[in-house]
C-alpha cells in the first residue's frame, strides 16, 4: 500500500459510516479492525483494510474507534512497536478520562500529538455526518485536525487539555443511560396498561416528555430482539461503568444512573449483550396476557 493520510481503527456499527465519510471526502483512508467480516465490509466499500494497526501503512493521522478502554490500551501496545512520532492520533472513543490520559501520556512520550475528541449522535447522525464532537486538545492541533474532523459533524472545542472532552461525554453517558431506561419503562408501562405503545409514542414524544433518545430507540424498542444493532447492551454496560467510575472519583451523588446500570446488567446477564441496546425492554415483563392489545404481546 502507499502512504495513506487517515487510518481508522475501529470498524464497527458506528465506525463503518464514519470511515466511509473519510473516503467519501477524498482523503487517503485505511480501515484497521481485527473482525474479518469488517474488512471484508471495507474491502466491498473500496476501501483498503489491515488486521492490526502495525500490518497498515504509517499515516499523518490515526483515529481511534475501538470500544473499549482496554482495546484502546492494546491498540497503543501495538502502535508503540513501530514509530509514532509526528503522527497526530485522534481518539474518538468512549474510553473516559483516566484511560485517554494515561494512553496519551505513553504516545506523546514517544513523539505523537494526541487529541481528545469523542462524539455523540449515534449511527444515524454518523452516516449523514452530523455528529457532535467533543474536541479537547491545543487550538493549533484540532484546527490542524478539522479536515478529518469535519468529515463527521459539528465540532465543539471543550478544553485545551486531553481528558477534558472524555469528562463532557462522560455526562452525556450519563443522560444517555438514563434516558434509554426511561424510553424502555414508560413504553413497558403503557402495554401494562393496555394501550397501543406505537400510539402513545407517536404522542407524548412530541411533546414535554420527549427526548431523542425516545425517539430514536423508542420504534426499536417495539420491535424484536433481532432489530438492527447499532449500539449494544454490552456498550452501555460499559459506558455506564465508566459514568459510575467518573461520579465516584469525583464524590458526585447519582442514584438514577445505579438504577439505568442495574437494568444494562441485568439485560446482559440475559443473553442481550450483543443486542441493540434499545433491547433493554426486555428486562421489563410483557403485559399480563388479556390486558394488552394485540401489538403489545
Amino acid at each position: 500500500m502507499s502512504e495513506p493520510a487517515v487510518v481508522f481503527v475501529g470498524a464497527g456499527a458506528i465506525g463503518r459510516p464514519m470511515v466511509s465519510r473519510v473516503a467519501a471526502a477524498g482523503h487517503a483512508v485505511v480501515a484497521v479492525d481485527p473482525v474479518p467480516s469488517a474488512r471484508d465490509w471495507a474491502a466491498q466499500q473500496g476501501i483498503p483494510a489491515a488486521a492490526s494497526i502495525t500490518d497498515a501503512p504509517r499515516a499523518d493521522t490515526v483515529v481511534v474507534m475501538v470500544a473499549t478502554p482496554e482495546q484502546l490500551g492494546t491498540l497503543v501496545d501495538e502502535a508503540l512497536t513501530g514509530d509514532v512520532a509526528g503522527v497526530r492520533w485522534i481518539v474518538m472513543s468512549t474510553v473516559g478520562p483516566d484511560a485517554v490520559r494515561a494512553q496519551a501520556a505513553r504516545l506523546s512520550a514517544a513523539g505523537a500529538r494526541v487529541l481528545d475528541v469523542p462524539v455523540t449522535g449515534g449511527v444515524a447522525r454518523a452516516r449523514t455526518g452530523e455528529l457532535t464532537l467533543f474536541a479537547a486538545g491545543p487550538a493549533a492541533e484540532l484546527d490542524a485536525a478539522r479536515p478529518v474532523l469535519d468529515c463527521f459533524g459539528t465540532v465543539r472545542p471543550v478544553g485545551a487539555e486531553v481528558g477534558d472532552g472524555q469528562a463532557i461525554k462522560v455526562v452525556n453517558q450519563h443522560l444517555c443511560s438514563v434516558h434509554i431506561v426511561a424510553a424502555a419503562e414508560a413504553l413497558a408501562l403503557a402495554g401494562s396498561l393496555g394501550l397501543d405503545r406505537e400510539q402513545v409514542l407517536s404522542l407524548v414524544e412530541q411533546g414535554a416528555a420527549g427526548s431523542w433518545m425516545l425517539s430514536d430507540r423508542g420504534p426499536r424498542m417495539l420491535e424484536g430482539t433481532d432489530v438492527e444493532v447499532t449500539s449494544t447492551i454490552g456498550i452501555f454496560v460499559k459506558d455506564s461503568a465508566l459514568v459510575a467510575t467518573a461520579a465516584g472519583a469525583a464524590g458526585a451523588d447519582t442514584p438514577l444512573l445505579g438504577l439505568a446500570r442495574e437494568r444494562y446488567d441485568r439485560a446482559a446477564a440475559a443473553g442481550l449483550a450483543q443486542r441493540d441496546d434499545s433491547r433493554v425492554i426486555e428486562t421489563y415483563p410483557e403485559p399480563a396476557s388479556g390486558l394488552a392489545r394485540r401489538n403489545n404481546a
